[in-house]
């Protein structure tokens, strides 16, 4: 080292930091591609065929939550309208109006509620599908949208089925998703998925998501899987494994802080980008009070106990992560030289690999010990095998 002329070690330590500019600007748009990338759903159908109820449970709340989507016998619904998830705001799920009026034109109806908004069509009924439903289907695909056909309140139909001598429920769904399609056979016997908006891990909901997820573009599967409900242990396993992949960029982008200091902002790590990674893995996993709660009344447990001991859990209900950072910026300086060489062209950037390292070390943590807890609630609940 002692004989290397000083303009190339300052040349080769700019590369190094241009480099890392690079990558730390590319990361950080992949994470805010992955974590703000927009989507539409809307949800359409007969009125009194239960779309404020699926809305809500796609949204992981209640019907007397602040926010839901009001439900009732009569039509509610006058005008599309917007709901939030809680959670995973760019995740938009609209509310249309009812399509069982004799006159529909379907259309027309599509150029009221402003067809180019959604991404994809939800048609819901209780009953079987009408004319109605196959004319809004035909003028959907006419725009190059996807749609999927949903027949709710399955459980409503076994509980009226129970009642019967020899009830067999798989025979009954049969007979259901057969009555169903005998009214679609004209748009090439689309796929019918049996659904209760109150018994999510039941039926089809969960081929629902995987048709979804495999016909979804990247981006726009990568809003879906943090926004909707679980409902198996392969569900949540999908869903650890998404946040996974995406600690290395969230870590890079971080890293970047350390480059190009922002005043006010934390040298050791991105808190808000922190907080905001676990905070969706926390509602993605079904740890917020509200899943909990609603888990712990059907099973009759009390499941709210586990996070008890999960410091991250914590952090994340309090909002903050400091006491969290000063740790793991320890663990991070006494790891700084592998974390740095982990970095594209930084060298000797020491700074950057502290950044890399903190960030690294609390999503690698935090995801785990928030995929460990989810785990072990689902396991208690008795919901997925031993």
């Amino acid at each position: 080292m002692e004989n290397q002329d000083p303009a190339v070690v300052e040349a080769v330590k700019a590369s190094g930091e241009s480099t890392l500019e690079k990558a730390t600007a590319k990361a950080k748009e992949k994470i805010d591609q992955l974590l703000n990338v927009s989507l539409n759903i809307a949800v359409t159908g007969k009125t009194g065929s239960g779309k404020s109820s699926f809305i809500n449970a796609l949204r992981g709340v209640s019907e007397d939550d602040d926010g839901a989507a009001p439900t009732g016998v009569t039509e509610t619904t006058m005008k599309a309208t917007m709901y939030e998830h809680p959670a995973v705001p760019n995740v938009k799920i609209w509310d249309l109006p009812g399509i069982g009026s004799p006159n529909f034109k379907a259309d027309k109806y599509l150029k009221e509620v402003k067809l180019d908004t959604y991404d994809f069509f939800i048609i819901l009924n209780s009953e079987r599908f009408m004319q109605n439903d196959v004319m809004l289907a035909k003028e959907i695909k006419k725009q190059k949208k996807n749609f999927y056909f949903v027949r709710s309140k399955i459980d409503n139909d076994m509980i009226a089925e129970r009642r019967k001598k020899g009830f067999d429920e798989q025979k009954v769904l049969s007979i259901i998703r057969e009555d169903c399609q005998k009214n679609l056979k004209e748009l090439g016997d689309p796929k019918v998925f049996l659904m209760s908006s109150f018994d999510l891990d039941k039926y089809d909901f969960e081929i629902f998501q995987n048709t979804l997820e495999a016909e979804l573009p990247i981006l726009k599967r990568s809003a879906l899987l943090q926004a909707w409900p679980l409902c198996s242990a392969a569900s949540l396993e999908k869903k650890i494994k998404f946040f996974e992949g995406m600690i290395w960029a969230a870590s890079l982008a971080s890293a970047g802080i350390a480059v190009v200091p922002v005043p006010g902002l934390s040298a050791a790590c991105d808190a808000s980008m922190v907080l905001l990674f676990l905070t969706r893995c926390y509602y993605a996993f079904g740890l917020d009070d509200g899943s909990l709660s609603r888990l712990s009344e059907k099973v009759n447990k009390p499941l709210l106990e586990h996070l008890a001991k999960s410091k991250f859990a914590s952090a994340i209900r309090e909002k903050t992560i400091a006491r969290l950072q000063v740790s793991a910026a320890l663990v991070a300086v006494s790891s700084v030289e592998y974390y740095a060489s982990l970095l594209p062209g930084v060298g000797s950037v020491a700074a950057a690999g502290i950044s890399f390292g903190t960030t690294y070390y609390l999503l690698r943590e935090g995801l785990n010990e928030l995929a460990n807890i989810a785990r072990e609630i689902r396991k208690d609940a008795g919901l997925d095998a031993i």
